[in-house]
């Protein structure tokens, strides 16, 4: 009976050592899992945090470019800003300058005539007529008081529209002359005026556009 005790009583403990030993060993294998999940997870929270470090830098280098832009966009609205000032002080100075023309138009007076000829049919410049010119050119820029009156005139052959639209390209070939050097448009009244029938002027005398030099008379 005492045997059989003992018996009993060595196997519960070897049964408890046994079932320690096992426990043990399922502790160990559940950390070894769990350290492997938290460094898992670990990892995926540094590469969460890295594309966001990223993602934020990204999006600050847009900031920065959107900003430049805008800054861009801004001294280019001031510039328009700017060129649009001038040309409104520049169309008030004209707008100035032809009132004072008009209000004195009866009250002016010729300082100078040139003639400017043309060709047949033609009406483009030859060189004499650009030399004639640039002495008038020196003329205005020598008195800023005065203006200048063209007027255009063709020989009698060919219809009448037809003249009076050639003798509008001959002023306007005179005007163009005198505005690419430097003379104000303002200062250029123009005006075709067509056929002359003046029998006793030759038809070469008749193909050209009178540039008067005109002041104020007072």
């Amino acid at each position: 009976m005492v045997h059989a005790t003992r018996i009993a009583v060595l196997g519960t403990a070897l049964l408890v050592a046994v079932s320690g030993c096992a426990t043990k060993n399922w502790v160990r294998d559940l950390m070894g899992k769990k350290e492997v999940e938290i460094g898992q997870r670990m990892d995926g929270l540094d590469n969460q945090i890295r594309t966001t470090d990223a993602n934020l830098g990204e999006t600050t280098q847009l900031a920065r470019g959107a900003g430049e832009r805008a800054d861009g966009a801004m001294a280019k609205a001031d510039g328009a800003m700017a060129k649009a000032d001038g040309a409104v002080a520049k169309a008030d100075g004209v707008n100035g300058r032809l009132t004072r023309l008009w209000s004195n138009r009866y009250n002016q007076k010729a300082a100078d005539t040139v003639e400017v000829y043309f060709g047949f049919d033609q009406a483009d410049l030859t060189d004499g007529a650009q030399t004639a010119l640039v002495t008038v050119v020196k003329e205005l820029e020598a008195n800023p008081t005065l203006v200048v009156m063209l007027g255009g005139f063709t020989d009698p052959k060919g219809t009448k529209s037809y003249n009076y639209t050639l003798a509008q390209r001959r002023v306007e070939a005179v005007r163009r002359f005198l505005a690419d050097k430097g003379v104000q448009l303002s200062r250029v009244q123009a005006i075709g005026m067509g056929p002359l029938d003046d029998r006793g002027t030759p038809d070469e005398k008749k193909r050209r556009v009178t540039v008067t030099l005109m002041t104020d008379s007072d």
